[in-house]
């Protein structure tokens, strides 16, 4: 079994200029996905890690670190409205020439959502195995809000009204559907997957593990005070 781990870390951040190697706590963020990526390449057979990047700086940052890459992201890769899947492919099919084999699983790591650790990986490894017909996995937190209660969305004639309605029998968002907010941290494809053709990570065939601990991805500022903070008063209820 062979498993790819991509990581994907552009150069052209608009909202935090230099986000992916923005220091957090000390450290490049890319480090923390890097780092991880190791873990599970040693907890595995068979696993080659890559980096996907049009940046030199984030390229050499990324050596720095011991991830060294002869592949360099295509210019027409490289925009804001390039989606993830299409990055991914283009790194995969790079790699399996190279390496001259196929990869059964691809792992994105994504940087901007640093908080998982090795038993994240292997726990929600596990869950997709234990589905030989599901085509992917994504990381996923407990939302704090429900679109069958507090969510709302405007109507053609302007007012607005709940983003799901709720079905029959349901009066309390504890008995409404489970809902889950994707959390960005981590993604697992099946060879099928790309064979098929999919663009999104949304599939009617995908499963979802619930990261057990706190997990969110780094938009804006705050949010890299926020993890700040915590990582340097050692306020995480996971060890990372």
């Amino acid at each position: 079994m062979r498993i790819l781990i991509t990581i994907c870390a552009r150069g052209g951040s608009k909202g935090i200029p230099g986000k992916n190697i923005k220091l957090l706590n000390g450290k490049p963020l890319i480090s923390y996905s890097i780092n991880t990526a190791r873990l599970f390449q040693n907890a595995f057979d068979g696993v080659s890690v890559v980096i996907s990047s049009d940046s030199d700086e984030i390229l050499s940052i990324a050596a720095d670190y011991g991830l060294h890459s002869d592949y360099r992201r295509p210019e027409y890769l490289g925009g804001d409205s390039v989606g993830k899947i299409d990055v991914i492919e283009d790194v995969l099919k790079f790699t399996e020439a190279a390496e001259k084999d196929k990869f059964d699983y691809v792992l994105d790591l994504d940087v901007t959502s640093p908080l998982r650790n090795l038993k994240d990986l292997t726990d929600a490894f596990q869950i997709l195995k234990s589905r030989p017909d599901a085509l992917n996995l994504f990381s996923v937190s407990p939302a704090n809000r429900s679109p069958y209660f507090n969510m709302v969305e405007q109507k053609e004639d302007g007012f607005f009204s709940q983003v799901k309605k709720p079905v029959d029998m349901i009066f309390t968002r504890q008995s409404a559907p489970k809902v889950f907010d994707m959390n960005a941290s981590f993604y697992f494809y099946s060879d099928a997957f790309f064979s098929l053709g999919y663009r999104s990570a949304i599939t009617e065939r995908s499963m979802i593990y619930v990261v057990p601990h706190i997990c969110f991805d780094l938009d804006q500022q705050i949010d890299f005070d926020f993890i700040s903070y915590l990582l340097a008063n050692n306020k995480l209820d996971f060890i990372l």
